[in-house]
């Protein structure tokens, strides 16, 4: 079984959507129905399919929005759970107080209810449904039990009738998920040659390896990358700034893309467009920068010349 098949859609292009611009952020200025709207207007022209992060006053836009103006996108939506428990591996604060986690354990609950309506009131642009991201892994600051995911992850199912998946860096997948496997319809990775550090001329055979690696693993189970990209500016810390540039991302996009339509992989690129909010205040601060459009909406070298490949 391919993903056309699980999913019942088309084969497409997919891409990771968010669409904080300048000034705005999570919990605080959201984009509004006309930005979205441009936002998706220009994503339609490349792709057919986006991933949503969260059910928030952002994601209700974007549902909206596809809707009320007719747009040929379905979305792959997810619940963003915050963490359940301590980890004190993660580098940028990951440990919480019994009361803090008493608190996120409710907002979850609340969560996965509004992805559970979502779903059900958006059926027919809601093509599938992820419970977390990036939950489990080792460095998480968002740290959620295995046998917790497991739960959320029964309840949606039983509530909904989409595909459910979880997505998650390639490595907990070898070991500490592999309980969730039997649970999800479908396996969800995330791949960043970047992040460890392999030159351009490594990227798209590391990226391959990784999914290799989930895949064989699993082989009666379908495998989508959730997330896989390139960034075009960095402040040196995590990787090397001379890596990270608009050249290199062309090359990854274009290699990536070849490889995923020839195998009939479905590939959420990460992501549409700059997110000025993220990471820390340093202008080069390379979380700002995995778009495949800057923050003004004009796109970057890697979709100047796009492939001959069909959205």
């Amino acid at each position: 079984m391919d993903y056309t098949t699980l999913l019942s859609i088309p084969k497409g292009t997919a891409v990771c959507y968010s669409g904080f611009r300048e000034g705005q952020r999570p919990g605080g200025i959201y984009p509004s129905y006309e930005q979205v709207k441009e936002d998706l207007t220009i994503v339609q022209r490349h792709w057919r399919y986006i991933r949503l992060y969260s059910c928030d006053q952002h994601a209700q836009t974007v549902l909206e929005v596809i809707r009320n103006e007719q747009l040929p996108i379905q979305v792959m939506l997810g619940a963003y759970l915050d963490g359940e428990q301590s980890n004190p591996n993660c580098p940028w604060g990951g440990e919480y107080s019994d009361e803090e986690i008493d608190s996120h354990m409710k907002k979850n609950k609340a969560e996965i209810e509004t992805l559970i309506a979502w779903a059900n009131a958006y059926e027919d642009i809601i093509i599938a449904l992820a419970v977390g991201n990036e939950s489990c892994v080792d460095w998480s600051g968002n740290m959620v039990p295995v046998n917790h995911m497991i739960a959320y992850i029964r309840q949606v199912k039983a509530s909904t009738n989409q595909a459910v998946t979880f997505c998650e860096n390639y490595v907990p997948w070898l070991d500490k998920i592999e309980p969730l496997v039997e649970e999800l319809d479908f396996i969800s990775i995330h791949t960043y040659p970047l992040w460890e550090n392999k030159t351009i001329e490594e990227a798209i055979a590391h990226t391959k390896e990784n999914y290799h690696q989930v895949s064989q693993k699993y082989p009666d189970k379908v495998v989508v990358i959730t997330e896989a990209g390139w960034a075009t500016d960095a402040n040196g810390r995590g990787f090397s700034k001379a890596h990270a540039n608009v050249v290199f991302q062309k090359m990854y996009y274009d290699s990536l893309c070849e490889w995923t339509a020839n195998n009939n992989i479905l590939t959420f690129v990460f992501e549409a467009f700059d997110e000025p909010w993220k990471g820390s205040p340093d202008p080069h601060e390379p979380e700002k920068h995995w778009g495949l459009f800057y923050e003004n909406r004009n796109p970057k070298m890697a979709l100047a010349n796009p492939p001959g490949y069909k959205r």
